[in-house]
């Protein structure tokens, strides 16, 4: 188990730190379940690390996006979201700040379309306007194999 201090975590993450109230120091504490690679047989869903690994390799520049919206800089992985039933982790980073483990919702396998966001999930995060100047991602395919990539602004900053 992992302890967190929740101020510290909300400061990493970049969103609502200015909203904490200053007494907040409570502790969050994460158990951490081991990781377990997946049968890796071809569902023609796009469900196994087998069948997401090579549209993620060749996509490798749309993972993540950066948007000024509103007053703020949103971060995207729609596109990582798109594909996350043959991942079992998304973890980010903001600025070479430390990594946080990005939620994903559970995959509707059994829909017609496993990888479809539900519509409460959001597939961004805010941060403060400008701030973000560089993202490091990793992906861990459901196989347990890693890939990762790191992004200047610049790059994944939509029109």
């Amino acid at each position: 188990m992992s302890r967190i201090n929740a101020t510290s975590l909300f400061k990493a993450l970049g969103c609502l730190a200015a909203m904490l109230p200053t007494h907040l120091s409570a502790d969050i504490v994460v158990a951490q379940t081991p990781l377990v690679a997946e049968p890796q047989v071809p569902t023609g869903q796009f469900t196994t690390a087998t069948e997401v690994r090579p549209i993620l390799t060749v996509t490798r520049g749309n993972w993540v996006a950066v948007r000024e919206f509103n007053g703020q800089d949103l971060v995207y992985l729609t596109h990582l979201l798109a594909w996350r039933c043959g991942l079992v982790a998304i973890r980010f980073g903001v600025n070479g700040g430390a990594m946080a483990e990005w939620p994903m919702p559970p995959c509707q396998i059994d829909t017609a379309s496993p990888n479809a966001l539900p519509n409460d999930h959001l597939p961004y995060v805010g941060y403060a306007l400008k701030s973000v100047e560089s993202l490091q991602i990793e992906i861990v395919y459901d196989d347990l194999t890693t890939d990762s990539a790191e992004f200047e602004r610049k790059a994944v900053l939509m029109p």
